[in-house]
């Protein structure tokens, strides 16, 4: 029935977009990033050059984020950067229009799966699905969610952690909160301004976060930073430390480790019972924070463990649920194309 075209799996993340063709596996990872001009609003660059741009461009470029917390903040945007995406990974022109798969956050209104789905067929898709983070991240864990047996996934992403537990193909409880990769930034952002009057930007706090910073006090390294003197208003550098990272940390990472408690509270007891035995796994580039896994480990009583290639399951559990699309299409929310 679908033979002709590509499947395209994508996940449309708040800091990064993953595209999978069917057969071929991740064909691109790109910041989801668009570099505009001011006025006209015409797009300048797209990704990575458009990353390099954030916090450096003159008054009439203004390079930009169209999704946040997991949702489209700028549809118009988002959809030209979907669709520059597409044509790179298929080019302009298909053979046949491709089936595509978006992954979405648990939580999302009506409007905003609707938005997700319009955009996917305004870019040329013939047949567009959503299917939800923790369960693309599940299966791309290697996860077999399709017996009646209890799984955990935490999906850390940039704007949203997706707290699911999964049985018979499905979503038995979840809870999506918009704290995540990019609360982490800003928090640390916040801290070294607070703490030590050094304004830094996105991407230095995202360097700190990466190098140094632990969400349980094991880690124990350091870090130059340099950033802008609040004082004086000149540049300055300070010597930053993990345990500094970890007091700046506690609000976000607290609120994560609160939310996987409510939904195992939440959860039926034969099914808690085969997470204490199977454990919690973490996905999403959020999951790569040092130290989340122990903490979530000490305050759950449950082993916590990090999916290989974390930032990578959502991607590839689209590719998976699109090989057994006839089995798994009462889980998604479809859109075709009326010819």
């Amino acid at each position: 029935m679908f033979g002709l075209g590509r499947d395209v799996g994508i996940d449309l993340g708040t800091a990064t977009v993953l595209i999978h063709i069917r057969g071929k596996g991740i064909v691109l990872r790109e910041p989801s990033v668009v570099a505009l001009e001011r006025h006209s609003g015409k797009i300048l660059a797209v990704g990575a050059e458009a990353r390099r741009m954030l916090g450096r461009t003159p008054g009439n470029i203004v390079a930009t984020r169209p999704l946040r917390n997991g949702v489209i903040a700028d549809y118009e945007v988002t959809r030209a950067m979907l669709k520059h995406f597409l044509d790179r990974v298929t080019g302009p022109r298909f053979f046949a229009r491709p089936r595509v798969m978006i992954c979405i956050p648990a939580v999302v209104t009506t409007v905003e799966k609707r938005a997700v789905l319009e955009a996917a067929m305004e870019v040329g898709a013939r047949h567009a699905s959503l299917i939800e983070e923790p369960l693309a991240a599940a299966l791309g864990a290697g996860l077999d969610v399709t017996k009646p047996a209890g799984h955990m996934v935490v999906d850390i992403g940039g704007g949203t952690t997706d707290v699911a537990v999964l049985s018979l193909g499905g979503v038995v409880q979840s809870q999506s909160i918009r704290v995540a990769g990019d609360k982490f930034d800003e928090a640390i952002m916040r801290y070294v301004k607070r703490e030590h009057n050094l304004l830094i930007g996105e991407r230095t706090a995202e360097e700190i976060k990466i190098s140094i910073a632990t969400a349980s006090g094991s880690r124990n390294e350091a870090m130059e930073v340099r950033g802008r003197d609040l004082m004086t208003g000149l540049p300055k550098t300070i010597r930053l430390t993990s345990a500094e990272t970890r007091i700046a940390l506690e609000e976000p990472v607290t609120a994560i480790v609160q939310t996987v408690k409510t939904v195992l509270e939440q959860t039926p007891p034969e099914l808690t019972a085969d997470i204490h035995e199977r454990g919690i796994v973490l996905t999403g580039g959020g999951a790569l924070l040092h130290g989340l896994d122990e903490l979530i480990t000490r305050e759950t009583g449950i082993p916590a463990h990090v999916a290989d290639d974390p930032a990578s399951c959502v991607a590839k559990g689209t590719g998976i649920a699109l090989e057994r699309y006839e089995t798994m299409e009462d889980h998604l929310v479809v859109l075709k194309r009326v010819l």
